[in-house]
C-alpha cells in the first residue's frame, strides 16, 4: 500500500493547465490534525460561504484511529458547508456536520484566482494526531509505524479519490492533476517532550516527501500552517514545546524551494484552548490559497 498508488505522469501543474482540456481538474490534498479538520461553526459563515461552491468538489474520508483496518472511504461531491469536525462518510453518503475548516474560503479564493478551472479537494485529518509515534495518543503519521496509522489512512484516501475519474458525474472522464499539499499540524508534537519537538523538522520533511511521491510529483508545492498557542491553560502555554515546532516549520520551508508557510495564525482568536474561532478558519483558508497559488506561479 505504501509503495504504489495510481499512475500519473511527472508534469508540473502549470504546464498541464497551459494546454489542458476543459475537464482537467486542479487537485489539492488537505491533511493534518484538528485545526485542519476544522472547528468553525457553520452558523457563523458569511452568506457567500453558506452555499455550494460551483466547480469545486471534495472527497473527504472519515478519520480513524491507528491500528484499525485501513480507511480512506469517501464520495466525491460538490463542496458545501459541513466538512469540519464530526463529518462522517457512512459508506453510502457524506454526513456533514455543523462545523467547517479552511476548505470553504480556500476554495472560494482559488476560484477567484482560477476562475475558469475546476478544483478538487482531498481531505483527511485526525484531531490530536502527531507525526512522531512517540507522541502517539490520538494517532500518528510516522511512515515507519509498525501498524496501520494516519499515513496509511491518508494514502488510502488519496488512492480512493483518484480511482473515480468522473468526479462531477457528467459522464466524461476528468483528469485529476495534483497541484499542492496543505498541512496544518504540529501541536501534538509540541506537547509531550523536547526530544519529540526537536525531531519535528526531520519528521515533517520525510512525511511531505512521501506524500509528494504518493501524488507522483516530487516538487509538488506544500503550504504549512504555523502552529500557535492560545495561552489558555493553567500553566499558561498549551503547547510546552511550541516554539521548537514553530522553528522546525520555518526551517523546513526555508530549506524547501517549493514550500511556504502561513504565519497569520498567531493573530487568531480561539473558541477553546486548542482551536481557532470561525473567523480564524475563514482567514486561514484564504491565506493558504494565496500561498499555494504563488508557489504554482513560480514553478
Amino acid at each position: 500500500m505504501k509503495a504504489s498508488l495510481f499512475a500519473l505522469l511527472f508534469f508540473t501543474c502549470s504546464i498541464l493547465f497551459a494546454q489542458s482540456p476543459s475537464d482537467t481538474v486542479r487537485v489539492f490534498f488537505l491533511g493534518g490534525q484538528s485545526n485542519m479538520d476544522g472547528y468553525g461553526y457553520t452558523k457563523d459563515l458569511p452568506k457567500e460561504l453558506r452555499k455550494n461552491i460551483d466547480d469545486v468538489y471534495i472527497f473527504h474520508a472519515t478519520s480513524l484511529p491507528d491500528n484499525v483496518p485501513v480507511g480512506g472511504l469517501g464520495k466525491w461531491e460538490i463542496l458545501k458547508p459541513g466538512h469540519g469536525a464530526d463529518f462522517k462518510f457512512d459508506g453510502q453518503s457524506n454526513q456533514r456536520s455543523d462545523r467547517f475548516g479552511l476548505e470553504l474560503s480556500f476554495a472560494q479564493r482559488l476560484k477567484e484566482l482560477y476562475p475558469n478551472d475546476k478544483i478538487a479537494l482531498i481531505k483527511y485529518a485526525k484531531g490530536g494526531s502527531s507525526i512522531d509515534s512517540m507522541a502517539n495518543k490520538y494517532g500518528c503519521w510516522e511512515p515507519d509505524f509498525s501498524g496501520i496509522n494516519q499515513y496509511e489512512h491518508a494514502l488510502s484516501t488519496i488512492n480512493n479519490a483518484f480511482s473515480n475519474t468522473d468526479i462531477d458525474k457528467d459522464g466524461k472522464e476528468d483528469y485529476l492533476i495534483p497541484c499542492g499539499i496543505l498541512w496544518m499540524q504540529g501541536e501534538s508534537d509540541a506537547y509531550v517532550s523536547e526530544a519529540i519537538a526537536l525531531r519535528y523538522q526531520t519528521n515533517l520533511k520525510r512525511l511531505m516527501d512521501l506524500l509528494r511521491a504518493s501524488l507522483r510529483n516530487n516538487s509538488l508545492p506544500v503550504v504549512v500552517g504555523k502552529i500557535s498557542d492560545s495561552w489558555n491553560h493553567t500553566s499558561g502555554k498549551v503547547w510546552p514545546y511550541g516554539e521548537l515546532v514553530q522553528y522546525a516549520q520555518e526551517k523546513y520551508v526555508k530549506n524547501d524551494n517549493n514550500a511556504a508557510i502561513v504565519r497569520d495564525t498567531r493573530y487568531y482568536k480561539y473558541s477553546d484552548p486548542y482551536h481557532y474561532n470561525s473567523e480564524g478558519y475563514i482567514h486561514l483558508g484564504k491565506r493558504f490559497a494565496d500561498e499555494i497559488y504563488q508557489l504554482n506561479q513560480t514553478k
